[in-house]
């Protein structure tokens, strides 16, 4: 008879058997159901985190865009005022030399000036006199002292704007020096992705670093660097309007002034024919003009006679419009534009009123005039004639008075006179 080997454990019922089954079933669906529930967590969680880093990265790319066309923006406008500043220096060097070149000239007229003074230091006995001639010389002595004084009053202006521009220069040659070397290293950020060799872990790299501004002060930094360069420019351009104007005044002011000196008197029958001819042409202008007015005037009386009866017409209409009868007694459109007609005319008539009071005053002004003008043409024309009786009455120191017959015009001052008479003062 055989026998068991080992002895047997211990037995289990069916019961036990089919409840481990159902167990092991059960938390193996349960196992799967959380596995399932973790894997689609983890799934949506991928997807989430994936989505919101493209987005941040997208969305930081797209900032460092903005704001390297920012800053591209500002150093184009730093560049162009640059180009500008650096032309508007050549410019007022150029200017300045000029006007340097102006000053040194009046050096030579100065000289020349005194010089003709000195000169004439050495007239003698009674030709020693305070003539016109000295008065010119004397006047254009202080002339050139003052050009000079001025000249080198706007050459010292200029220097000084010089250093001022060259000093806002140098402000704008660093902020385009700065953002040139940000957009690089903006540039470079842009460039950066997950491919690429040199990125790596740093220490704290959200750290406020020392020196930061806000975005707000580096905006104000650089208009206000670009507004001085501006503003110095505009300076630096008026200047130089201010220093060609001074020159050319003063080359002017200076011509002017030699030619007084060297034409310094001319001859008092020549001035009063002159005056004469400049007289009767402002007669014949006021005539002109006193026509004018008074034809005017008979036009303003003329438009105030028509605005009157215009005014009536409009006063006669609004009485008329009083009759209406009861309800139909109402402010409609007519009734308002009569009323706006009236005080248009009104002030019409008010206005043509105070231009014709203008215009009458004008003319009695003209006729006054006329009246002064005529008789400073018979003041002037007496003395002409006196003169020119002077001159032919001294003819009669060397001509005898039975061959002396001078046909003589008073104002264009011509005469036929013998040819072998000599006049002698």
């Amino acid at each position: 008879m055989a026998s068991l080997s080992v002895k047997p454990g211990q037995r289990f019922t069916m019961p036990d058997w089919q409840n481990n089954s159902l167990l092991i079933s059960a938390d193996a669906e349960q196992q799967r159901y959380n596995s399932h529930h973790i894997r689609q967590e983890g799934r949506a969680l991928r997807n989430e985190t994936g989505n919101q880093a493209r987005w941040d990265e997208h969305n930081t790319r797209t900032r460092l865009n903005d704001r390297i066309t920012s800053v591209d923006r500002w150093r184009e406008a730093l560049a162009r005022c640059l180009t500008d500043i650096d032309l508007e220096i050549d410019a007022l060097t150029k200017v300045k030399e000029a006007a340097e070149n102006a000053l040194q000239a009046k050096n030579l007229c100065l000289d020349v000036a005194i010089e003709c003074l000195t000169f004439r230091e050495s007239r003698r006995d009674i030709d020693v006199v305070r003539d016109p001639v000295e008065e010119e010389l004397l006047r254009e002595v202080k002339v050139i002292e003052k050009i000079k004084k001025e000249l080198q009053q706007r050459v010292d202006e200029a220097f000084k704007q010089l250093c001022r521009l060259k000093e806002a220069r140098q402000q704008l040659s660093c902020d385009h020096r700065h953002k040139v070397e940000t957009l690089e290293l903006d540039r470079q950020c842009v460039s950066f992705n997950v491919t690429s060799g040199n990125i790596s872990f740093k220490v704290n790299p959200t750290r406020i670093p020392d020196g930061t501004t806000a975005l707000r002060e580096w905006e104000l930094n650089s208009q206000c660097n670009k507004d001085r360069a501006e503003a110095e420019m505009k300076a630096s351009v008026d200047l130089r309007g201010a220093i060609t104007l001074s020159i050319a005044q003063t080359n002017n002011e200076l011509d002017a002034q030699r030619i007084a000196t060297e034409f310094a008197l001319r001859k008092r029958i020549r001035d009063m024919e002159g005056a004469l001819s400049e007289l009767r042409w402002q007669e014949q202008n006021t005539l002109e003009e006193i026509a004018e007015m008074e034809e005017e005037i008979r036009q303003l009386e003329e438009d105030l006679r028509k605005r009157t009866l215009d005014l009536k017409v409009a006063h006669t209409r609004l009485e008329t419009r009083t009759y209406r009868p009861h309800v139909e007694l109402c402010r409609d459109q007519a009734q308002y534009g009569l009323t706006d007609e009236v005080q248009q005319l009104e002030g019409t008539i008010r206005a043509l009123q105070q231009k014709r009071t203008e215009s009458q005053d004008a003319l009695d002004a003209l006729y006054r005039q006329l009246h002064r003008i005529q008789t400073d043409i018979g003041y002037k024309t007496n003395s002409l004639q006196l003169d020119n009786k002077c001159m032919d009455t001294r003819r009669k120191l060397v001509i005898p008075v039975e061959k002396f017959e001078p046909e003589v015009d008073a104002v264009n001052r011509t005469r036929n006179l013998p040819r072998n008479s000599q006049l002698e003062l």
